[in-house]
């Protein structure tokens, strides 16, 4: 398991009023995991992410809660020590201040918003 990522710096944010399939505006990258956000804002910000086969992303504990979302394959999402299999078109929170961590289960993407407002 590696923390190592890539983040698409053409367009920091899709292009407004228009549909989007977000699945597809997202591609795998080999042995890496690759971020793309989606809007930033300073309440919070959302971001579509690719997770490579054996790749996930190291232990955090973030101050904000995060809405983490499958929208293809699935991952396991370890919160507070439990985990859970969370496959696509499932979503799980994960609690401000809760140890969290992402274990690789194959190729998978998600959608990750953070919300940071309502903890001033």
């Amino acid at each position: 398991m590696t923390d190592k990522h890539t983040e698409d710096q053409e367009n920091t944010e899709l292009e407004k009023s228009k549909a989007h399939i977000i699945v597809e505006i997202i591609e795998y990258m080999a042995n890496s995991v690759v971020i793309k956000t989606i809007i930033k804002k300073s309440t919070g910000n959302i971001s579509v992410m690719s997770f490579d086969s054996g790749e996930g992303l190291t232990e955090k504990i973030s101050p904000f809660d995060t809405f983490a979302q499958i929208i293809e394959g699935k991952a396991e999402i370890v919160i507070d020590k439990v985990s859970h299999l969370v496959e696509s078109g499932q979503g799980i929170i994960i609690p401000a201040h809760s140890s969290n961590y992402i274990r690789p289960n194959g190729r998978f993407k998600m959608i990750s918003t953070i919300i940071k407002s309502g903890y001033e």
